[in-house]
């Protein structure tokens, strides 16, 4: 009879999850007071996360700048808020129907905290806000790419995430060793706002393990009319950036270099990508710097792989 942990996981799919993992609580010892779920659920011993796909099909239309409705209903909208809720309750309540407490936390932003003042002695002040980028990192599911998005071997950065706290006595899932992000700067390149500096990185730890990120300018990210949404939850939080051309261009990279394990029969970028600067203005083709198949360092297996994993790892 397969284990409460495997019960689970097949209990995910069957509600349409795309990917779930589990990560154990010791995983969060790095996770500041303000982000970290064992604030919300001192009890736990693991945390599952639910990750279902933005399909590629979805940024379609914003690849060639000619819908722009699509995305923001199943990629923005409505797959967080319906689509990856529905999978991440049903869940929640397998695991409840069990004996086991299961507490369901969606993807508000951290930097909205604190909004409020803590209610007892050593408490941290509400709310209290996991990043889901960093949750799916330590459930196993993904890496920290150097734009500080979550890239999955199944779909680079196209999903999104809710999580399960709960007192279950689950199984961890091992961390992905995947090496997936390259920092070729590609999305740096692109980006027609430069909210990406190539020189301008921080180390961040997640789960135990460093990894290289950019400083992106955010308040640049909120200008950007290239695919960019503002963070669905509120203002405060990092803009929505993938639908954006700088996430876009990630996934072409990730595609042509053949990291990521699903296929496809026809090429994503077909035409030369667009790109509108920060007056509102439709920039000449020869100043978006990444065309077809341009770019070759997301492929250097004996650049990138080998020189990074010791900052990465």
């Amino acid at each position: 009879m397969p284990d409460l942990t495997d019960q689970m996981k097949q209990l995910a799919r069957e509600a349409a999850a795309d990917l779930v993992g589990v990560a154990s609580a010791d995983r969060f010892e790095d996770l500041p007071a303000e982000e970290n779920p064992l604030s919300i659920f001192p009890e736990m011993t693991a945390a599952v996360v639910i990750g279902r796909r933005i399909t590629r099909g979805t940024l379609r239309g914003l690849e060639e700048g000619t819908n722009q409705g699509l995305y923001d209903m199943f990629g923005y909208s409505w797959l967080d808020t319906q689509f990856v809720a529905m999978s991440t309750f049903e869940v929640v309540e397998w695991l409840e129907d069990q004996g086991w407490e299961a507490v369901p936390i969606f993807a508000f932003p951290p930097e909205v905290a604190p909004q409020g003042i803590p209610v007892r002695e050593g408490a941290v002040a509400p709310n209290v806000y996991p990043d889901m980028n960093k949750m799916a990192v330590c459930a196993g599911l993904a890496e920290m790419s150097w734009p500080r998005i979550a890239l999955t071997p199944q779909f680079g950065h196209r999903q999104r995430f809710q999580m399960i706290l709960t007192d279950a006595p689950l199984e961890a899932d091992p961390l992905l060793e995947a090496n997936l992000c390259g920092m070729c700067m590609q999305c740096a390149e692109i980006c027609p706002l430069g909210a990406l500096d190539p020189d301008d990185s921080e180390t961040m730890v997640v789960a135990g393990r460093e990894y290289t990120v950019a400083n992106v300018d955010y308040s640049k990210c909120r200008k950007c009319q290239n695919g960019a949404r503002p963070n669905r939850y509120h203002p405060a939080g990092p803009p929505d950036r993938l639908g954006a051309v700088c996430m876009r261009t990630c996934m072409q990279m990730l595609e042509d270099n053949d990291k990521l394990d699903t296929e496809f029969h026809t090429r994503f970028r077909i035409r030369e990508p667009w790109a509108i600067d920060v007056a509102g203005q439709l920039m000449d083709p020869q100043q978006v710097k990444i065309g077809p198949g341009a770019g070759t360092g997301c492929g250097d297996p004996e650049g990138f792989n080998e020189a990074d994993r010791g900052a990465r790892m």
